[in-house]
């Protein structure tokens, strides 16, 4: 079979670990196998245990070291199945689904989404958006009245959007979307994010939110009063709108609850997903693929636990 275009395919091919083993290694070492540890070329494979010994450190590495797959006793083929799923379903996937479609604890899905999202997770950005730009906001989270009480209290309350979080998206049109978790709609919070991520000159277009005020010395700044129109011409932010609808329809349909403390990496897997459309699944999956090395995430880390410590 050559290369899966399917969730199927991808399934049937990844399950014998032979071939997940090879498509990992190639992907990390297109050139060859080299020891993560000392940089020796000088390794041979050891068959039985899937893992390289290195001649020069003495040490044995498997493909798993230094990557985000570090330390799993997850097989590569259910690693690469889940990279499939996430990478691939528009409204996410829930780790309650994840855990029964490859037969793991529901812990053991929650920890391995996590890290998925860490290998969408963009970085920092070298180059500004520019052309026709779109700056929105919106906010994330349950209702209050549906909460229980305690959980009610560990909630963030934002400016205009009580027991809720404030996130920020800023669209180029034709182009890329970035999003961040903000601490307030104040002026200063909004277009700080705005100048480090647009570049001077551009089309910029916002709904009639005062924050934005002031923008027009260094943009082509144009507003759409919401309580008037959506629409007049070019100017609207109805491509971030489709974003946020997109976004709050997988939290609320997949995921059901978000917290806010992780709010960052759901934005980071949607915003990857919108950013990948034109791609097909196989593209996506080959992509997000790249991203497995040099890349960690502790547990601990993502419940808030320090490392030997706790809470």
């Amino acid at each position: 079979m050559e290369k899966p275009n399917t969730l199927q395919e991808a399934i049937i091919y990844y399950a014998d670990e032979d071939k997940a083993l090879e498509f990992v290694a190639k992907l990390r070492w297109p050139d060859g196998v080299v020891c993560p540890r000392c940089e020796s070329r000088e390794v041979w494979f050891l068959k039985t245990r899937r893992v390289w010994k290195c001649s020069g450190c003495k040490k044995q590495f498997s493909v798993k070291v230094g990557t985000v797959m570090e330390d799993s006793p997850i097989p590569l083929g259910k690693w690469l199945a889940a990279i499939w799923l996430v990478t691939n379903c528009k409204n996410g996937i829930s780790s309650c689904e994840m855990a029964r479609d490859l037969h793991v604890t529901q812990k053991t899905a929650w920890f391995l989404n996590h890290r998925v999202r860490l290998m969408m997770h963009a970085g920092s950005f070298d180059k500004k958006l520019c052309g026709e730009v779109e700056v929105d906001e919106s906010f994330i989270g349950g209702k209050a009245r549906n909460m229980h009480v305690r959980q009610r209290e560990r909630r963030i309350t934002g400016t205009g959007g009580k027991d809720k979080t404030a996130v920020m998206g800023i669209l180029e049109r034709n182009g890329q979307i970035r999003t961040v978790v903000v601490d307030d709609r104040r002026k200063k919070t909004l277009q700080a994010e705005v100048k480090k991520h647009v570049e001077a000159g551009s089309a910029l277009y916002s709904d009639a939110l005062l924050s934005y005020e002031g923008l027009a010395s260094e943009y082509a700044h144009r507003v759409i009063d919401h309580a008037v129109a959506y629409v007049n011409g070019s100017v609207h932010t109805n491509g971030l709108e489709n974003f946020w609808s997109l976004l709050k329809r997988g939290i609320r349909g997949t995921y059901v609850s978000v917290e806010p403390f992780h709010l960052f990496r759901y934005l980071d897997e949607q915003a990857w997903r919108f950013n990948e459309r034109k791609l097909n699944d196989s593209e996506r999956f080959e992509k997000v693929c790249g991203n497995l090395f040099d890349r960690r995430i502790m547990y601990q880390e993502l419940i808030g636990m320090p490392a030997g410590g706790e809470a």
